[in-house]
């Protein structure tokens, strides 16, 4: 009989979230079967190969307190809230089946009244409308398969956090593709996260014919724990959530009192390595010192302000104030 682990997390944050699953993964037996059930405050997750600056409206999402992360596994961006229930199921790689995964969820659904369906390799459907989305991750000896439920998700929000101008970026990250998606409270609104978590932990129970306790991931326990500490730090850092992005091309163009710039950046990991300034104005030297100022610096904007202004300081006072125009303007368009 394989041996099973049920787990749920008492906290909301997702980049602690992330690095409790990301830890359990690693840790747990390689002969379990676990379910790790949680959920997140506002956040929005990219996948391991996706490009934030391509995906999100960072300018909304810093103004609504709204928070990246990004997680191991591939897939596109998605929206998390507490109306948004996160599913992990982990298994040894031998036994791994990802469609008794989503039978699980689908017989927790139907305790509700909830007919679903899976959709092809990620999504599950209720009346042809999303309610799930699932990305996977593979290692030597075990693998996971995670999810999101959307219970009463604030669908006013997707739009303004996951729909950015598309055609600012030429990026050759993964990118979202857009979904019907519906809230299970449309279904059924006595569905809430702890009746479902209840559900699915009972389906859980059942499809491995036993019982476990029941842990809970609190604060108190987890922080005993240094590894995971660590793995927290790592997915709460910049470099991570940005510097993790793959390879892309980013223009910004603009007209000024002093003359029309454009200043194409090729970024790889958020570091830019080249940038191309074209210009019609007369300062060569300032266009020359744009050249060569900024390969090698952070993509953000604190980064690119300091390089800009503290090389600035070599010239005229008109000339810094160009620099500080060529710094609010990359500002406004990395938003």
């Amino acid at each position: 009989m394989p041996k099973i682990k049920v787990f749920t997390a008492e906290h909301h944050d997702p980049w602690f979230n992330l690095a409790t699953e990301d830890w359990l993964f690693k840790n747990f037996p390689d002969d379990h079967h676990v379910l790790f059930l949680w959920r997140n405050k506002p956040c929005i997750v990219i996948g391991r190969f996706q490009n934030p600056w391509n995906e999100c409206d960072l300018t909304a999402m810093d103004r609504d307190g709204v928070v990246l992360a990004r997680r191991q596994s591939g897939g596109g961006a998605v929206y998390h809230d507490l109306g948004n229930t996160n599913f992990t199921f982990m298994s040894p790689r031998e036994t791994y089946d990802k469609d008794r995964n989503f039978n699980i969820i689908t017989k927790a659904l139907a305790k509700f009244g909830v007919i679903a369906e899976q959709s092809g390799r990620n999504d599950v459907l209720v009346g042809g409308r999303k309610v799930s989305g699932s990305a996977f991750r593979m290692a030597a000896t075990r693998a996971f398969h995670h999810g999101t439920l959307l219970i009463d998700t604030d669908m006013e929000k997707l739009p303004g956090y996951l729909t950015p101008d598309k055609d600012k970026l030429k990026s050759k990250g993964i990118r979202s593709v857009a979904s019907r998606v519906a809230n299970l409270s449309e279904f059924n609104p006595n569905i809430t996260h702890d009746s479902l978590c209840d559900s699915i932990k009972e389906a859980f129970f059942e499809t491995y014919g036993q019982r476990c306790e029941v842990e809970d991931l609190t604060i108190a326990r987890l922080s005993k724990e240094p590894s995971l500490y660590a793995t927290y730090e790592t997915y709460a850092d910049w470099q991570w959530r940005f510097g993790s992005t793959p390879q892309f091309a980013h223009p910004i163009s603009s007209r000024f009192g002093w003359g029309g710039i454009t200043l194409d950046f090729d970024v790889h990991e958020a570091i830019i390595q080249k940038v191309t300034v074209f210009s019609d104005a007369l300062s060569v030297d300032f266009i020359e010192f744009l050249h060569s100022a900024l390969p090698g610096t952070k993509y953000c904007i604190e980064d690119i302000r300091k390089v800009l202004y503290d090389g600035a300081k070599e010239f005229s006072t008109e000339k810094q104030a160009m620099a500080a125009d060529v710094a609010d303007l990359i500002e406004k368009e990395l938003a």
